[in-house]
Order: C-alpha cells, then structure tokens, then sequence
C-alpha cells in the first residue's frame, strides 16, 4: 500500500506511526484534525484493534470523533476526561521553539482546548511545515457571526500596530458559503506574511470582541515529530533539548490506509 503514497503521505505516515509510541495502556490521550491528524488516528484504531490498547480519546472535531468510533477507538468528551495525558495533533506551521500555527482545518477552537487540557502535545507534521518565522501560513481567527465584519475591520486596524508583512484579512468559505465551525463561528484567515512577535499578536487578537481563539499555539507543545518522505523519522524534545532521529519501514502488504487514498 505505502508504495502507493506520495512522499508527503509517507512523511505524514511515519510520524504518525512515531508519535504513536508515546502513547501508553489506560491513556486519555486527545485526537487532533486535519489530515496528518487522520494517520494517527488510524494508527492508534489499529493498535486497539490489534494490540490490545485500551485507550479513551478525546476528539477536537466531529469529523475526528466520526473517524475515531471507526477505527474502534473509545470516545469520551473532554468533560468526561477531566484531564488528558496527551495529544496528538497536525500543525499548519511551526518554528524552532515549536510555537504554531494551526486552524488550517477550522477546528482550532477546540484542539487549543484539548491541548493546553494535556500534561504533554505531540505535533506530528511532514518536513514541509517547518519555517524559520511564522506566518507564511495564513493565521486563522474564530469569530462569532454577530457583527463579524465589524470584527473584521478591527483585526485590520490592529494589524496596522503589529510586527507583520502583510494585513489583508479573508472569510474563509466552503463552497458559496460561509465556512462554519463546530461550535457555529466563522472563520477569518489574516495573511500575514511574517508574524515577528507571536505572543503579543495572540494576546491582542484574544482581547478583541467577537474574537472567540486564534490559531497561534505559543508554549504549548512539547514535541514535535517530523516525517519525511524516504522514511526518516525525526523527533524533537523542546523541554529535553533532545533531537532523535531514525527510520521506519513500511509494510508494502499494509491496507489500513487504502481508503484514504481515494
């Protein structure tokens, strides 16, 4: 199957199977969105399914909890958990303190939730998300619908203040339609360029009516995972200052991820 894959897929596949090691039996562990996301769902289905693996995960999207039940991992919310031991989850971009950028999915809201709700975040990601200065990557906002292009306006006349390359400011869509959140917001999308201080960039966006949370997840994650295409596996420990590298084999007879290649 994997001799199928793109080498993006495959970097996506052996940091997933990677991160997956952290987790161990009994474990609450959070289930991050997007596709690198999906990988380690599928991995962890495979380790209940497989090995035995008693797990009970907390899912950051309703198209994560769908593919979770799937895969035959317990579901519980995040108010039936109390508190997680992990999470795993994808980035849109990250820097060398391992700050991020995610929302890139619309489901930001909640896995800022159900990270900072962990005693550990993993970020698994391909090569590609690693930059030198965020904000290549559109930043997303949730906004509240009430009044969202008065909100607008403000975000762009803050911007003017900040540290940043670019101030243009988008709705994010989905189709003809507005993009709609799990909990019913919208989505802006602030293409910035360069984000030169993103701790006081989070602090104001996250003062301003009608901002509900914003993509940028400063020291909050503690390992990141990074797969490559030919099988590398790299992983980085901000708080141990440790850097690992090795390599995984695939398994050319492997179906589990078929359906994704749809």
């Amino acid at each position: 199957m994997t001799g199928e894959l793109s080498p993006i897929d495959k970097a996506k596949f052996v940091a997933a199977k990677r991160a997956v090691e952290f987790v161990e039996d009994g474990m609450r562990v959070g289930l991050g969105t997007g596709s690198t996301a999906a990988w380690m769902v599928r991995c962890l289905g495979e380790m209940v399914r497989e090995d035995g693996l008693k797990i009970r995960g907390v899912p950051t999207s309703t198209r994560t909890a769908e593919l979770a039940r799937e895969v035959g991992i317990e579901v519980i919310t995040l108010d039936e958990a109390g508190w997680l031991d992990v999470t795993i989850d994808g980035a849109d971009e990250f820097d060398g303190k391992l700050n991020l950028i995610k929302g890139g999915g619309g489901a930001l809201l909640q896995e800022k939730i159900v990270a900072t709700a962990s005693d550990q975040m993993i970020v698994i990601a391909d090569v590609g998300k690693e930059v030198e200065t965020l904000g290549a990557f559109p930043l997303p906002i949730e906004v509240i619908p009430f009044g969202w292009q008065t909100t607008k306006l403000l975000v762009e006349e803050l911007l003017i203040n900040m540290d940043v390359l670019g101030r243009e400011v988008t709705q994010r869509m989905k189709g003809d339609e507005p993009f709609v959140t799990d909990e019913g917001n919208f989505i802006l999308d602030l293409h910035l360029g360069r984000i030169g201080n993103p701790h006081q960039l989070s602090m104001v966006l996250n003062q301003m009516p009608g901002v509900v949370e914003n993509g940028l997840f400063i020291d909050i994650c503690d390992i990141v995972v990074l797969g490559y295409g030919d099988g590398r596996v790299e992983t980085r420990d901000i708080n141990e200052g440790t850097v690992e590298e090795d390599r995984l084999d695939f398994a050319e007879s492997d179906n589990l991820f078929s359906d994704m290649l749809d």
